[in-house]
């Protein structure tokens, strides 16, 4: 039988060193499974998600409601006085919004007093929101014939209008809500059906892909118009994320791709309207960016995919990477627990996010001159204080692979400080992933490659809308009702979102 002792070796330094090796990779299996743990169950933005703020204050906001209520009906006294404070807080109710009056008169012009006429002295008015739900209605075209008395062959009737969906039933406004409501508002189509056939009208979840399948098709040229558009921009934000897709030869989903192009120079002041445009793709291989920025030059902000390295290496793209995918794997690491290196370098990296808030809104040559100036110094001194710790420490562990990742993307890393118009992160074209993520947790697959392609054709429309400020529902009804009355399709640059007006930015109105 083999002792321990004949295993170990003799050699003092050697058995040192296996320990030290043992260590190390213990703890990176332990960082493994935290981060994990992390993945799986703990949130996993580094900063509290507005949605998730919004939904801790509604909550509060109910409360408080209930608790106003309940000592409303015990003081009245200090109900009139809450509810005068509450009016001079609270914002007038939109214009354009209808009105509906409703005049609440005294039962008798007869004064009570004395019995002699009353005689009005003023009024008073109070508008209260009211909601009516979606309703259905019906849009009946008639069409008179007329024949002639004289020529017995001679009908004379004016031509039907132009339909998206021949014979079919909905009206562009109709087909629209349906596009809103599955790519804005998240709901799957099976669940819009049972919502519409709460109100009676029984529409089939097949019947309502077709109408979606349609307005995608026709849709389609816009898309590959906004898709060229952002690529005619010097400067551009890539990401991609993953796309369940149903493979109904193996019965189960692959994993195909949603590749994300964001144009967004509003940090500093751009002319060039914000944009987004998806493309499908079944797999993550290198050479589908490169098809799909065909023809683009510029400067292209991207995280660490070694995908876009190929495009770079043609020396018409320059790469410029992302400092927040710098920082998470240290974030990560500090959460784990005591790692001072990792929090040193988070201190190091938020020092220069404080910067960048600072230049907010800035032209881009102030923004240039504002970073040599104080963030140039910060980044000079970060790298050899990087090196100098990965010196010190184990090359296995995931502290060292953090360390790596961000020298070994240095110069992309630096870009920021020469050119006044680059962002210090990539966050732009993440927070355009995000609504697909909200729609793949919804809709959990697309059901084939052209379902997938029709996400991103209408989500590439409905987002940029939702960056400009239009209202996605108005301009989808109308981009089709001009589409299928013909619009010419050297014009597509008028059916493009930026070209339709902005909703007024109304004030909280309660």
């Amino acid at each position: 039988m083999t002792t321990a002792a004949e295993i170990l070796p003799d050699d003092p330094d050697l058995l040192k060193a296996m320990l030290l090796a043992e260590r190390a990779e213990s703890e990176r299996l332990r960082l493994i499974i935290k981060e994990l743990q992390r993945h799986r169950f703990g949130r996993r933005a580094e900063s509290l998600p507005e949605e998730q703020l919004r939904l801790g204050l509604e909550e509060a906001e109910q409360v408080e409601a209930a608790g106003q209520a309940e000592t409303e009906e015990e003081a009245s006294a200090e109900r009139k006085t809450r509810a005068a404070r509450r009016r001079a807080n609270r914002g007038a109710l939109p214009a354009h919004l209808p009105r509906i009056e409703t005049v609440v008169d005294v039962a008798s012009m007869i004064c009570p007093g004395c019995s002699g006429t009353l005689h009005r002295i003023g009024e008073d008015v109070a508008e209260r929101l009211d909601i009516v739900p979606a309703q259905f209605r019906v849009l009946v075209v008639r069409r008179p014939k007329y024949a002639c008395r004289s020529c017995e062959d001679v009908v004379v009737q004016a031509a039907a209008p132009a339909r998206l969906i021949e014979g079919g039933l909905p009206t562009e406004a109709t087909i629209a809500q349906v596009l809103v409501s599955k790519y804005a508002d998240h709901l799957p189509l099976y669940r819009q059906a049972q919502i519409y056939a709460r109100q009676g009208v029984n529409l089939d979840r097949s019947t309502l892909a077709d109408w979606v399948g349609r307005a995608a098709f026709l849709l389609r040229p816009v898309h590959e118009r906004l898709l060229d558009r952002l690529k005619a921009s010097s400067k551009l934000f890539a990401d991609e994320t993953t796309a369940p897709v149903l493979d109904p030869g193996r019965g189960r989903t692959k994993t195909g791709q949603l590749w994300a192009y964001v144009r967004d120079d509003r940090a500093w002041g751009g002319a060039d309207p914000p944009g987004v445009a998806y493309v499908y793709a079944p797999d993550r291989k290198s050479e589908r960016p490169i098809a799909h920025l065909a023809g683009f030059r510029g400067v292209l902000q991207v995280d660490g995919y070694g995908a876009y390295k190929v495009l770079a290496a043609r020396g018409e793209v320059h790469l410029a990477f992302c400092w927040s995918h710098v920082r998470r794997p240290f974030y990560e690491l500090a959460q784990s627990g005591p790692a001072p290196i990792a929090s040193e370098a988070l201190m190091r990296i938020a020092a220069l996010y404080r910067i960048e808030a600072d230049i907010r809104g800035r032209s881009a040559d102030e923004r240039r001159a504002i970073r040599q100036e104080r963030s140039r110094p910060l980044v000079e001194a970060l790298q050899p204080w990087l090196r100098e710790k990965l010196s010190l420490i184990s090359q296995k562990t995931k502290l060292a692979e953090a360390i790596r990742y961000a020298l070994s993307r240095w110069a992309g890393l630096c870009l920021f400080l020469e050119d006044g118009r680059i962002e210090i992160d990539n966050n732009a074209v993440e927070r355009a992933i995000r609504p697909l993520a909200l729609n793949r947790k919804n809709a959990l697959f697309a059901g084939s490659d052209g379902g997938a392609e029709h996400w991103a054709v209408i989500a590439s429309l409905i987002e940029t809308c939702k960056l400009l400020g239009v209202e996605p529902h108005g301009y989808l009804a109308d981009v089709i009702t001009r589409i299928v009355n013909g619009h010419p399709q050297s014009r597509l640059d008028d059916l493009l979102p930026w070209v339709y007006p902005a909703m007024p930015q109304f004030k909280a109105v309660a």
